[in-house]
């Protein structure tokens, strides 16, 4: 069979000979069954490991739920003949009861044995378990496939242009390195691409997928499995109108200030009950949210979020709109949150910017790095007010300009003005 590629695997590769439990999270079909079978394969094949010292076991299959959950400890032995080092990958821990306190149970009780286990929402592998796994559990996520893997599936020569580029763009923001491309000729190539990516998301299914009804076949399945299944029975939410209207009132939300009370009065709820609903669509890898950049307590917002969402795909399925962003009237939306989503991959603080008297940055990256996105066809250097503003209050040393296909650079008072396509990122 043959596997798309992974990211995360070459992470998991660096700690399999540690004792921690490697727990894997995210979202329903993003791949955790997957990478545990590349995982058992890996171990077999490259580490020589024996065969029968690689054990897998799905808690989707009721009796092994079953025998585990009444006697962890004899089921666990029943599997071990010696002393040597067994690996155990434990696919959808998550529907064992109390699996935080088992899987400690487990790990104090076998020295030999690795603990590799998957979970489908972040709030079973983290509220329910963490008290019992601390300074056991090394925690990892995998999400749908971001842009680089998606372009590794679909095309590895150009991936291999946006490597070159997207290592120069991380240099600058995390290092300050300065950003220097004269021309591309490989950026239409890379927009279509990209198109593809924004309109129906990084789910392994969908990109293996030839056409694009069947992509949105998988897609009405995700949605309604992981909507209706992993969330609303899992999670015992008995408002199921109100609920599915929040996910659809979020999408038209991207990019934009969440106004509680604008929600509450649409989906006839209240306050509490949808800061709670927000609260589970984010622990359940369907949105993120940002909070805003202050330092004026006077001036600058410092409450409400904005929100985005973990895949485009789901995004564009609840609100029924699969057109190419040539023709959308969202498309600035989509195209900040894709930026936001690769920023998030960098492991910085990011927050948005905005004042009582509405500027607005897209995004500030730690200390004061402002990012803004103009996916527009641009012939020359332009910078908003908004981004002026922020450059006359904050002095960055650079600030970033995501545009659609153009290449610029500017200098605003002190302050170094890149300008930077969105492919790159």
């Amino acid at each position: 069979m043959e596997y798309l590629e992974r990211e995360l695997l070459g992470e998991i590769k660096k700690w399999i000979q540690r004792k921690e439990i490697i727990a894997i999270k995210g979202p329903r079909q993003s791949g955790k069954t997957t990478l545990l079978e590349i995982i058992k394969g890996w171990l077999i094949e490259e580490k020589k490991i024996n065969p029968e010292n690689v054990i897998f076991l799905t808690f989707e299959d009721r009796e092994n739920l079953e025998k585990f959950e009444e006697d962890p400890k004899g089921f666990i032995k029943s599997f071990i003949e010696n002393s040597q080092m067994y690996y155990f990958l434990l696919d959808e821990i998550h529907y064992v009861k109390d699996c935080g306190q088992k899987l400690k149970l487990l790990y104090d009780l076998f020295k030999n044995i690795k603990f590799i286990v998957t979970g489908s929402s972040s709030l079973e592998l983290t509220s329910s378990t963490a008290k019992f796994l601390v300074g056991r559990v090394f925690p990892f996520e995998l999400l749908p496939f971001n842009f680089h893997e998606f372009l590794l599936a679909k095309d590895r020569r150009m991936a291999r242009v946006y490597e070159e580029r997207n290592l120069l763009v991380r240099e600058l923001i995390l290092k300050y390195k300065n950003f220097k491309i004269e021309k591309d000729i490989f950026l239409k190539d890379l927009l279509k691409l990209l198109n593809e990516f924004l309109i129906f998301g990084g789910y392994p299914e969908i990109i293996k997928a030839r056409t694009e009804e069947e992509k949105m076949m998988i897609l009405k399945g995700i949605y309604n499995t992981y909507i209706e299944k992993d969330i609303i029975s899992f999670l015992r939410i008995d408002e199921t109108v109100k609920f599915k209207k929040l996910v659809m009132l979020l999408s038209s939300l991207i990019g934009k200030v969440v106004k509680y009370e604008n929600l509450t009065a649409s989906c006839d709820s209240y306050y509490k009950e949808i800061i709670k609903w927000i609260d589970i669509l984010e622990q359940t890898y369907i949105i993120r949210s940002i909070r805003p950049f202050h330092k004026n307590l006077v001036t600058e917002l410092r409450k409400n979020p904005k929100v985005y969402f973990f895949d485009y795909g789901l995004r564009n399925y609840s609100i029924n709109n699969f057109s190419p962003t040539s023709v959308r009237v969202d498309r600035g939306e989509l195209a900040e949150n894709f930026i936001f989503d690769q920023l998030y991959q960098l492991n910085k603080e990011i927050n948005f910017w905005r004042t009582t008297s509405k500027a607005e940055v897209d995004f500030v990256l730690g200390e004061k790095l402002p990012v803004e996105v103009k996916f527009e066809n641009m012939r020359k250097e332009k910078i908003s007010k908004s981004l002026h503003s922020f450059i006359n209050a904050y002095s960055p040393e650079f600030a970033i300009v995501v545009t659609k296909n153009f290449l610029g650079e500017k200098k605003v008072n002190n302050t170094i003005v890149k300008f930077i396509p969105i492919v790159y990122f």
